[in-house]
């Protein structure tokens, strides 16, 4: 063992691993991306193919980034060169960290878009908007020039302060809150979403299997989803690893992380789609299904705002 890995922080729970990583696969990646990308691609059709490639692909994908994470104890790039030595394999580690830049590039800005709403949810401005004009709230929020930019460098700011806060102190503290919080408020907006009036139909759209939209794309896209909700090949898995103990089972924890993420996308899709067909929106409308959806799910609920506003910092970790 290298001084540097003794050295090393490491996570000080099973639980703090499991939230932690699942943490990195979970979040707007499930409840941002995955409703629309289902309601383009034939609903329970798109599922049942993204929940085959999760489990045939992305968890063995996933055990293989734990152990090079683990043998290596580096980061994506130096634990390639530590298990190859002398090798280009490395090369692949940087690759992961490109695709990881150029994730973030985006990802942030759509992060930036749940600060607003957090601010707009505790200012009460969602209060007594119809679904029209919370349209016409995030539409304008994404056409403005500054607004959009200085709410993502806060988002890259408050990011920095968490990961030098290390791995116990940081990541693994706050995973280990907020994750739970976060699963139980979507089970709470989830019921409320399917008691309103015209959710059931939402269900059904999930749920019910449309192959008619089910084209050679559809594949491509429901594997394209489960290796972005899982967080495959962007080397943040790879990372996080470093810091498991020896003793970790890297099989359950992938089996673990995978079961969670695909819970979490199946009840953002039982949350967005009721609401959506009780809305009366396009259920294919995009990314705005959470930014329209959600807030006028909360106009509906006792405590709207506050639950609003709890949800959408969830959201943002």
């Amino acid at each position: 063992m290298t001084k540097e890995s003794v050295l090393r922080d490491n996570f000080g729970s099973r639980f703090g691993i499991i939230a932690a990583t699942a943490g990195s696969a979970v979040g707007l990646g499930n409840i941002w991306k995955f409703p629309y990308v289902a309601g383009e691609n034939g609903g329970g059709a798109f599922l049942l193919i993204y929940l085959f490639f999760v489990l045939a692909i992305g968890v063995p994908v996933m055990m293989s980034e734990f152990a090079i994470g683990r043998r290596g104890q580096k980061n994506a790039y130096g634990s390639f060169g530590v298990i190859a030595p002398g090798k280009r394999w490395n090369l692949i580690g940087l690759m992961g960290v490109v695709a990881a830049f150029f994730i973030l590039a985006f990802y942030s800005s759509v992060a930036g878009w749940t600060l607003q709403y957090i601010v707009s949810s505790v200012s009460h401005s969602f209060a007594g908007q119809s679904i029209a004009d919370l349209e016409n709230t995030f539409n304008t929020l994404i056409v403005n020039p500054i607004k959009p930019v200085v709410w993502q460098l806060v988002f890259m700011v408050l990011t920095a302060l968490i990961v030098l806060a290390g791995i116990k102190k940081g990541i693994e503290k706050y995973t280990k809150l907020l994750m739970p919080l976060l699963l139980l408020l979507i089970i709470v907006l989830c019921i409320r979403s399917v008691t309103l009036e015209g959710g059931k139909a939402g269900l059904e759209f999930l749920f019910k299997p449309d192959f008619s939209k089910v084209t050679a794309k559809t594949f491509l896209y429901a594997l394209g989803q489960a290796f972005f909700s899982l967080s495959l090949g962007m080397g943040a898995l790879i990372t996080y690893s470093s810091y498991f103990s020896k003793k970790e089972n890297l099989a359950s924890t992938a089996v673990s992380v995978a079961l969670s993420d695909s819970l979490i996308a199946i009840l953002a899709g039982v949350m967005i789609f009721p609401a959506v067909f009780a809305f009366g929106i396009e259920p294919t409308c995009g990314p705005s299904l959470v930014f329209i959806t959600l807030p006028g799910i909360f106009q509906q609920m006792f405590w709207g705002d506050f639950f609003g506003t709890i949800f959408f910092i969830l959201l943002t970790s």
